[in-house]
């Protein structure tokens, strides 16, 4: 199989172009040079925000193309037409982000979606964006566009903070504000099984929408602070607190405390999904005692200090406020 890889030196990417080497799979790997991608890919070099930043793709034919886009739709849009006639399947990782607000839990590929355009510039938010690349995709490969809508995503090579944070943030032991409830059930996905259902749905010639992530309640919010604990060996306890205690603080889900949503309309939107679709597609999602392990793994290996997408805001909760909320916190 010839994949050809747009992006490929970080996260989703990276996984992706590990996982089809793994297979033998003959590999190119489209990208601006600022990372080096894994060996044994054929690299090729350009931006595709740029003026004649796609010649490098002008010749060449492959089996698929998997695209990790999550900006202006009409990068997607030019790069699908360029390679109209030169490729069999076009897969894009979308997101779930481009159904509309509030999704009802067990939500499935068939809820409203958000509007969109092939032809949207960098002016428009990150649900918009995906859904026009999308619509890109979709307007010139049709059935064999597979849209991968994909959940949370974690493990290595996250260039996000999400995960890496609460590992560090565990590694520094102490007392730790711990979000409740403690039996809250999460979703997310691991970038590898991503990469992995993602190659196998383009074997298999898969085409449509399909949400990519764990069924709900594949670990709690306890079992995962817990296991960044292990996996850490520090000697961190968790502390936890109430959802209105948190919000009355002004302290944010999500974005303070990455991963959590306190009970409500974005909570099950956001781990309630319906993912029946893709795991009787072959879906199979890893323990999150694996993701976290090997995350703390990889992150310890290019010293302790994750990347961090220059697009996207620096996650995490400051360790003064943190200290600072503890200390005024009743009992």
């Amino acid at each position: 199989m010839r994949l050809l890889m747009l992006g490929g030196t970080e996260f989703v990417g990276r996984a992706t172009t590990e996982d089809a080497l793994a297979r033998g799979w003959e590999v190119t790997v489209f990208h601006r040079g600022r990372h080096e991608p894994p060996k044994g890919v054929a690299s090729l070099h350009g931006d595709r925000t740029a003026e004649g930043g796609l010649q490098a793709l002008n010749d060449g034919e492959w089996d698929a193309v998997v695209d990790t886009w999550s900006s202006a739709p009409s990068a997607v849009r030019d790069v699908a037409r360029l390679l109209d006639g030169r490729v069999g399947r076009y897969a894009y990782i979308s997101s779930r982000s481009v159904y509309q607000f509030p999704a009802p839990a067990g939500s499935g590929e068939e809820a409203a979606v958000v509007g969109g355009s092939p032809g949207e510039g960098d002016d428009v938010d990150y649900a918009t964006a995906k859904r026009g690349g999308e619509l890109a995709a979709t307007q010139v490969f049709g059935e064999r566009a597979l849209l991968v809508r994909a959940g949370l995503v974690l493990g290595p090579y996250e260039n996000i903070g999400r995960l890496p944070w609460w590992l560090t943030r565990m590694a520094r032991g102490g007392a730790v504000l711990a979000p409740g409830p403690r039996d809250a059930g999460l979703q997310y996905i691991d970038a590898r099984d991503l990469a992995t259902w993602t190659l196998d749905a383009v074997e298999q010639e898969l085409g449509g929408p399909f949400n990519l992530v764990s069924p709900p309640g594949h670990t709690t919010m306890g079992e995962f602070l817990e296991t960044c604990i292990q996996a850490t060996g520090s000697d961190a306890e968790l502390v936890w607190t109430s959802p209105k205690e948190i919000l009355d603080a002004g302290i944010q889900p999500w974005t303070d405390l990455p991963v959590w949503l306190p009970p409500g309309e974005a909570y099950d939107m956001m781990h309630q999904g319906n993912v029946a679709k893709a795991l009787s597609a072959g879906l199979r999602c890893r323990s999150v005692q694996e993701t976290v392990t090997d995350t703390w793994e990889w992150l310890q290996s290019i010293g302790g200090r994750a990347p961090q997408r220059p697009d996207r805001p620096v996650v995490g909760l400051d360790a003064e406020t943190e200290a600072k909320f503890l200390r005024r916190r009743p009992g």
